[in-house]
């Protein structure tokens, strides 16, 4: 599905808005922060009305996994634990009785874990770690590149370079600096899935979409780009300086172009990977999502059920 429409258009006006106020946001000249102090009280409120006109009526599709202590992980990581967070005065845990609030502890054996954003550093000790990623990270184009029916066919499909082409053919050329995520379908089965075995991303594809395409990241469903003995895929992104993203889910909800990628990344002190929170903007016309003015978002509902520790899960359910 292409989307032509007035709102895919306006988004993709406030993308480039929106990425030269991160820009600024960032860091950029003493002079550019000079002028963006003189003009705090007048500035223009263009991206406020785009917002309400065009970005209020999208389509918003989460594709991140919850992170649980029992997900799927790479064999060579230990498992996470969560736990009700102690009180280190009384040495007992946080109660909604006693303190009128509750907290969690967790103890994370790695920052490789769910739906994820590899920083350089992961591979490349002089590449950028996790709190030195571009705050311009916070939202791209999004491409999506289905090779679903292959995988299909072949669990361990890797794409070539053919299928970009492919997929320009039908779509146009790739966006410049746009994220393109591979659908393979294989996180549909999630949690129940082969860490071992998996849909693959070729070096000579991700090396054309860098090298040819300017792309800014590509995304995956599985845990890792590829299956070779030296990672030869995932080891040239990130030397390379570049960033991929992992673990990425529901991609069978997301139209093939016309959409945007807000990318929410924490930021750990010299991490080499980020546990992400990717959310496919659409335009309105797409049938999926959810919508802001319908969701329950301020205030958000009560459950009929109260949250409460589950030993056997190891972490709070309802």
């Amino acid at each position: 599905m292409r989307f032509h429409s007035g709102s895919a258009a306006a988004a993709a006006a406030v993308l480039g808005l929106a990425l030269t106020a991160a820009a600024a946001a960032e860091g950029g000249s003493a002079q550019q922060q000079q002028v963006l102090g003189a003009q705090t009280e007048a500035m223009p409120d263009y991206l406020w009305e785009t917002f309400d006109r065009h970005l209020s009526r999208m389509r918003f599709i989460d594709l991140t996994h919850t992170i649980r202590p029992d997900m799927p992980i790479w064999r060579g990581f230990g498992n996470s634990t969560f736990s009700a967070a102690v009180n280190r005065l009384s040495g007992e845990p946080f109660t909604y009785a006693t303190d009128g609030f509750v907290a969690t502890a967790y103890r994370l054996t790695t920052d490789q874990m769910g739906t994820q954003l590899d920083a350089p550093a992961h591979f490349n000790p002089l590449g950028a770690a996790s709190d030195e990623i571009p705050a311009t990270y916070a939202l791209s184009k999004l491409a999506v590149i289905d090779v679903s029916p292959k995988v299909r066919a072949n669990a361990t499909y890797a794409v070539e370079v053919d299928d970009i082409l492919e997929w320009e053919r039908q779509y146009g050329r790739v966006p410049a600096r746009a994220a393109v995520f591979v659908r393979s379908d294989w996180s549909r089965t999630w949690p129940r899935v082969n860490t071992d075995e998996f849909p693959q991303v070729s070096l000579e594809a991700v090396q054309f979409l860098h090298r040819q395409r300017n792309i800014l990241f590509h995304g995956h469903e599985p845990l890792d780009a590829d299956m070779t003995p030296s990672f030869d895929a995932e080891s040239w992104i990130l030397r390379n300086g570049y960033a991929q993203a992992e673990g990425v889910a529901n991609l069978h909800l997301v139209p093939p172009t016309g959409c945007l990628l807000s990318t929410g990344l924490p930021k750990f002190a010299g991490g080499v990977g980020h546990y992400a929170r990717f959310v496919a903007l659409c335009p309105a016309e797409w049938p999926y999502g959810a919508v802001p003015a319908a969701a329950s978002e301020a205030p958000m509902p009560l459950f009929a059920a109260p949250l409460q520790w589950s030993p056997e899960k190891g972490y709070r359910v309802r």
